[in-house]
């Protein structure tokens, strides 16, 4: 049955992913573009519509996907299948971890965690700029190499903004949302691509 297959990927997923939805965005992409559920592009608009959409990004991009995938069954059983990894976890982690926490092998696991959570987002951001700005289907598939300059310049322009303080104070990150998705209405809109 297609809801269990989509539950048992989802509980996968959310039970070997460290460091948030963010972090899942790799596992995801391979999961459901290998096995046809859907394509690279469709992910993508999911990941910015799970982005842009309030509540948790794990939780929204596997209810979407469900949706997609198998309807109303398909969206229970993925924001089940993602979400329960995680409860068991915590219950556990909530039952044991005060009795063990100071312990260095503990701290240790900790320390490593981190740095593949940043790892596994730094690949994050490099795949979808390349999807993204680059229109390309990976880093060395140059066949389908059609560059974006519209977003190359909007990711540039904004990117060197972040960076500029006002009256001594950075600009702030909201403003820099606010500014990056009006500058993508304004010449999205007016510009055809």
């Amino acid at each position: 049955m297609l809801e269990l297959q989509l539950f048992w990927t989802f509980f996968k997923i959310g039970l070997f992913t460290i460091g948030g939805g963010h972090a899942m965005i790799p596992l995801i992409m391979e999961e459901i573009v290998a096995k046809g559920w859907l394509s690279q592009e469709v992910l993508l608009d999911f990941i910015a519509i799970s982005e842009s959409t309030p509540g948790p990004f794990a939780v929204n991009i596997a209810t979407y996907t469900g949706q997609e995938v198998a309807g109303i069954g398909g969206a229970v059983m993925c924001t089940l299948g993602v979400v329960l990894p995680s409860l068991i976890i915590i219950i556990l982690i909530a039952k044991f971890f005060s009795r063990y926490m100071n312990r260095p092998v503990v701290q240790e696991v900790f320390d490593n965690v981190s740095g593949s959570v940043t790892g596994l987002l730094f690949s994050v951001a490099v795949t979808v700029g390349i999807l993204v700005l680059f229109g390309m289907d990976g880093v060395f598939d140059t066949a389908s190499f059609k560059p974006d300059y519209i977003a190359i310049g909007l990711f540039i322009g904004l990117l060197l903004l972040s960076f500029v303080k006002i009256k001594k104070k950075k600009l702030p990150p909201i403003a820099i949302i606010l500014l990056s998705a009006a500058g993508g209405v304004l010449l999205y809109g007016f510009i055809p691509v």
